[in-house]
């Protein structure tokens, strides 16, 4: 399989676009989708005695685990990814950086210390056995973190590293030019071709750009003072979206062939590891175990798919060339292992299951 042969992403992030920048997202939908699934489990196991959930509450019990989960998603990229989002105020809505999600950023390590806390309170409001309650959270939701990997893939973000050899289902990513951006802006220079097959670009202030190869250059030259790159590279990946021939055939030679490192992330950290709960949570457990063994699942499949995956561009590669999630996600290995020899050493009656009792 040649390099030209390989498939160039052009998927939309939207799922219904009613404007340029307006409509409704894939990254939406797919945690819609991850609530809905973990609802009906957690419904399904109410309506069969499994759970001390009244299965009339389940509903309120979402509401509360989606705004853990965003709040503590959100906040996690602050902390982890981006701290500089504290301290950055603008004058457009929504004003300061921690609040401007439609522009992306959220963390699974922080979305999951949201959904702790979360389930730590709703079960304080029912009375109802804090640990198990955790344990119904983490079975249904890790069809959530499923969901929410295929949306990174079709967002084109969080892409994998370069492939040593070719393999069938290696994808070219436009979006790696945000990245050129960032690291190597003399990159950019190569993309003059691409540049005059884009053609004019009207903006919203009624300027018209329509650069030639060399002018593109000189802008290249004195970026990032000029915000036109950005408008172009913006331009690029639409139209590699749209389907325009003439881009894609000038694009696609300068591209990395990766890795589709969210599609290993999603069948790894949400679809296997579901399946793993479903086989253990056959009987009744200790209040803690699924959890446990939910997250030393989740860490051990995200250190395995982060050897596949590009590192943050504004961080990059760290100590041992260990990626920041697996280095968060040691942490938490190390952790739920403790955890899951105190629960295991309780004393306390197993509950839930899906099976029979026996």
């Amino acid at each position: 399989m040649s390099s030209s042969d390989v498939y160039i992403h052009n998927l939309k992030p939207f799922a219904i676009q009613f404007t340029e920048t307006f409509g409704i997202r894939w990254y939406g939908l797919s945690y819609l989708a991850g609530f809905i699934a973990g609802g009906l489990i957690m419904y399904w196991l109410a309506k069969r005695g499994k759970t001390p959930l009244p299965k009339e509450k389940v509903a309120d019990y979402i509401t509360v685990l989606a705004i853990g989960t965003m709040i503590g998603g959100r906040l996690g990229y602050c902390i982890f990814y981006a701290p500089e989002l504290f301290t950055k105020w603008t004058s457009e809505f929504p004003y300061w950086g921690v609040l401007e999600v439609h522009k992306g950023g959220m963390a699974s390590h922080g979305g999951i210390i949201g959904v702790i806390l979360a389930s730590m309170y709703y079960a304080n409001k029912l009375k109802i056995p804090k640990l198990h309650m955790l344990d119904l959270t983490v079975f249904g939701g890790s069809l959530g973190i499923f969901f929410g990997r295929i949306a990174n893939f079709i967002n084109g973000e969080l892409y994998g590293r370069a492939v040593k050899s070719h393999i069938p289902w290696a994808v070219k990513f436009p979006q790696e030019l945000y990245r050129w951006a960032a690291e190597s802006p003399d990159k950019l220079k190569k993309l003059g071709p691409v540049i005059e097959a884009i053609g004019p670009v009207h903006l919203q202030d009624g300027r018209t750009l329509h650069p030639s190869v060399e002018t593109w250059k000189e802008w290249v030259s004195t970026f990032p003072t000029q915000d036109r790159v950005y408008v172009y590279i913006d331009k690029i990946i639409q139209a590699v979206q749209q389907g325009n021939q003439k881009v894609i055939e000038k694009l696609a030679p300068l591209l990395t062939v990766r890795h589709p490192s969210q599609i290993y992330q999603a069948l790894m950290e949400g679809l296997l590891v579901f399946l793993l709960l479903v086989w253990i949570w056959r009987k009744p457990r200790k209040p803690g175990v699924i959890a446990a063994c939910f997250g030393i699942f989740y860490a051990i499949a995200r250190i395995i798919g982060e050897q596949f995956r590009m590192p943050d561009v504004q961080i990059g590669y760290q100590i041992f060339g260990l990626t920041r999630g697996q280095i968060l996600s040691i942490v938490m290995l190390i952790a739920v292992l403790i955890f899951f020899i105190y629960v295991e050493k309780r004393d306390a009656k197993p509950m839930g299951g899906w099976g029979d009792s026996t």
